[in-house]
């Protein structure tokens, strides 16, 4: 049985170590550490290549009721390869 891995939370996700498989639950899961952890402005890094998981990863955020915004980084922060995601500070949730 495969254990559960421990990320830090830090307020940036790289989603290159992960499969496809786990994305779903990952992102929304790591969102909600953020959250207990006053951590509102997140990272996630899912690399630029053709496109399939951004799209995934938006659209996970569109449906998360946490989420206050989210746009490609700009390029310091890697461009149309990451997303930075806004959180709603009095989510009912965190508490």
């Amino acid at each position: 049985m495969d254990e559960p891995i421990q990320l830090p939370i830090d307020g940036v996700l790289d989603l290159h170590t992960f499969q496809p498989r786990e994305i779903k639950d990952l992102v929304p899961d790591y969102l909600a550490e953020c959250l207990q952890r006053g951590i509102l402005r997140v990272r996630i890094i899912h690399g630029k290549g053709i496109g399939n998981l951004r799209r995934t990863v938006h659209s996970i955020l569109a449906k998360h009721p946490d989420v206050a915004s989210f746009a490609l980084a700009s390029e310091p922060f890697g461009g149309w390869g990451a997303t930075i995601v806004h959180l709603h500070p009095a989510s009912p949730r965190a508490t």
